[in-house]
């Protein structure tokens, strides 16, 4: 029988004991060394330091409050941001009830239904004729508002509260202009406050629910003027109808090109347009 060859020879056996103990002999040199060159400072802690007394707490100099001012007294860009948009979250409301704007578009949206058109033109466009004309009927009011109040607060001339103070002047004096004195008196009785000598001196708060109630009331006597020519006309055209004994036929469909065709003859939108601007030429 021949015998198997062994895998290994026999000599490697101590080759490989002699490479194994070059290893942990570097391995120790490295540690040795590592430690001689960490010195004695590494191995010992150093001296203890000795506690810092505590320090006793300094009263703030100012109050807690902040600055709004810069340089030349002028508001900061960001103060300036913040109120221009506080400004714009209740634009809505202001431009709702403060301004033209109410009795506008009340006016417009009974000339729509006089035509019998609900959904020409679109309230939409609508709105967008009474944004504009609202504009230009508050134009001056807004020019003495800026001229007085804005822009001396934006040059820091003013306070925000003197601001207020003097923009609010016009608008005031509009509201006053615009309100009939029965709302006026219905409001300052449900307020509970005395009436005041002079209407001037009455508040924000009473003045502009009157001037809506007296807008309201004069939008819907302007639309009561529009409606009667249309309510006429519609009960002529149901008359003919019932007449021709053509009563099956709907009489807002008849009576449409008639009230359209009347309406451009007068120049309706000129018409309506004149009496809503000249409604704000003197007191209500």
């Amino acid at each position: 029988m021949t015998a198997t060859a062994h895998p290994f020879p026999r000599a490697a056996g101590p080759v490989l004991r002699r490479r194994a103990a070059l290893v942990l002999l570097f391995a120790l040199l490295c540690t040795v060394g590592a430690l001689v060159l960490a010195g004695p400072a590494a191995a010992a802690p150093g001296d203890p330091v000795a506690p810092t007394a505590p320090v006793a707490p300094v009263a703030p100099v100012v109050d807690g409050g902040v600055d709004i001012s810069i340089g030349d007294g002028s508001p900061s860009s960001s103060i300036t941001l913040i109120l221009a948009i506080t400004v714009l979250s209740v634009a809505p409301s202001v431009l709702l009830l403060c301004t033209s704007f109410t009795k506008i578009i009340v006016v417009l949206g009974l000339t729509r239904n006089a035509l019998g058109l609900p959904s020409s033109p679109p309230n939409q466009v609508l709105t967008g004729i009474a944004l504009f004309l609202t504009l230009f009927v508050m134009g001056p009011v807004l020019s003495d508002i800026n001229d007085i109040a804005v822009q001396p607060y934006m040059d820091g001339l003013i306070t925000v509260s003197q601001a207020y103070d003097s923009g609010v002047v016009p608008l005031r004096e509009f509201l006053l202009d615009n309100t009939r004195s029965d709302e006026l008196k219905l409001m300052i009785g449900l307020s509970g406050e005395e009436a005041p000598a002079d209407p001037t001196q009455v508040s924000m708060t009473t003045l502009v629910p009157a001037f809506v109630l007296s807008e309201l009331k004069s939008a819907f006597i302007i639309g009561l003027v529009v409606f009667i020519p249309f309510l006429v006309l519609d009960m002529l055209v149901s008359a003919s109808l019932m007449a021709m004994g053509m009563m099956m036929v709907p009489p807002t469909i008849v009576s449409l090109p008639f009230k359209l065709l009347l309406f451009v003859v007068v120049d309706g939108w000129a018409l309506i347009t004149t009496a809503l601007v000249g409604s704000y030429g003197g007191s209500g």
